[in-house]
């Protein structure tokens, strides 16, 4: 596919480590986007690497996809596996990816830079000053502060200062900045960001979920979970971000400690991540560890479970927002969220009465509310038909391209840099 500018020169350049094909969050809500954006006049191009998030043969060099032209950049491939190996493939990124861009840019056109790897948006703001094109910041996490907050000391120290002090000087200097999620957007705000550039567009859920029946899945009686079993359901990533511990010790107390007269509770995992190991380790005769599943089995992967689980450690509020949270509200289950009473995830449940929220370490509150909703059907029923109308009012796809389109005509009609 070639790339071309659009009838209205409306033409928009995306970077992202990984893009359609792959599985990732940040590659699925980046390919749900430029594709939604290519069909309301957009001419869209991604720059992303040959790599996949969990490793495999490298992708093609150009490719193209839902009216979408692809550029794959070669990086190195030393994997998620240790820090250097990783910082190494952050760098080749930055350097192959702004090189790409330098060379696909057009003056007036606007870059949509994400941040994986983080703080792709500091080289990239040179080069779309260079070119005279307008940046945008979609900002998935916040870093530096999220290294630091995740025990990188070198990130609390000078290099972590210098480095946010480089995120702030190229947020300042973009048309726009992105936040997906208010307490976010306090946090650039507070870190100097001027609020009236910065938008906040939530992340959406899965229209192939949204759309499907809210009843149970074909896959449920496959996977073994009899009709009467409380199936608890995790998709996703599971990494150093979240917090594990309490639903684990809550999965212990149940399957210790479950009367006979209560129905049977279950955890399913389905997904990857750095905590996957540690929960499968844990060899609990209650929990079931699954992979991704492809993305087109989605709607019933997801609905094996009679509500879904996420967590976030409270530190972190703010730094990231759980986007698996919308895809599992979607699937009309509520969910039960373990991180800060006052987060984001926390906030959004409370307003639309579509689930629960707990403290780190509440454990035993955590098994008493499942043995409750074991033999309450009727109580899941009405968070998870809460749940599922939040998103098709304020999360769904639909809402997310129709202000992500208004943003980018309301920069696109301002003088070229």
């Amino acid at each position: 596919m070639t790339d071309a500018p659009s009838p209205g020169g409306k033409r928009v350049v995306f970077v992202n480590r990984f893009a359609w094909p792959d599985h990732s969050a940040t590659a699925q809500m980046l390919t749900d986007l430029a594709s939604g954006l290519a069909t309301r006049g957009w001419a869209v191009t991604v720059i992303a690497s040959r790599l996949r998030y969990e490793g495999g043969d490298p992708l093609p060099p150009r490719e193209g996809h839902a009216g979408v032209a692809i550029h794959r950049v070669a990086t190195t491939r030393f994997g998620r596996g240790a820090l250097p190996g990783r910082a190494v493939d952050y760098a080749s990124f930055y350097l192959t990816a702004s090189f790409a861009a330098w060379r696909l840019l057009r003056r007036g056109d606007i870059l949509v830079a994400k941040t994986d790897p983080p703080l792709l948006q500091v080289p990239l703001a040179l080069v779309a000053w260079g070119r005279g094109a307008r940046q945008i910041n979609w900002m998935q996490d916040v870093y530096p502060e999220l290294a630091a907050a995740l025990g990188l000391r070198l990130f609390a120290q000078w290099p972590g200062r210098l480095l946010a002090g480089l995120r702030g000087r190229s947020i300042r200097a973009s048309a726009g900045t992105v936040a997906i999620g208010g307490r976010m957007k306090e946090r650039l705000v507070a870190a100097g960001a001027d609020s009236a550039t910065v938008a906040e567009i939530h992340n959406w859920g899965d229209d192939a979920v949204l759309a499907a029946a809210a009843g149970p899945s074909p896959l449920r009686a496959a996977w073994g979970y009899a009709d009467e079993r409380l199936v608890v359901g995790y998709s996703g990533n599971l990494g150093r971000a979240h917090e594990l511990d309490t639903m684990l010790d809550a999965a212990r107390l149940l399957g210790a400690g479950e009367a006979p007269e209560v129905a049977p509770v279950d955890f399913l995992f389905i997904g990857g991540g750095a905590l996957r190991e540690r929960l499968a380790a844990a060899a609990l005769p209650n929990v079931s560890v699954r992979p991704y599943q492809p993305r087109e089995m989605l709607p019933q992967s997801m609905a094996v479970a009679d509500l879904h689980w996420l967590s976030l450690q409270p530190a972190l509020e703010g730094l990231i927002v759980p986007s698996k949270f919308y895809g599992a509200a979607a699937s009309g289950r509520p969910v039960l969220f373990v991180g800060d009473p006052d987060g984001e995830v926390a906030r959004l449940i409370r307003h639309h009465a579509c689930g629960w929220t707990f403290c780190p370490g509440e454990s035993a509150e955590v098994a008493e509310l499942l043995r409750d909703l074991a033999g309450n059907r009727a109580l899941l029923r009405e968070h998870g038909a809460n749940a599922r109308r939040m998103v098709q009012d304020h999360f769904s796809r639909g809402h997310g391209i129709a202000a992500w389109d208004e943003l980018l005509c309301a920069v696109a009609r301002r003088p070229a840099a």
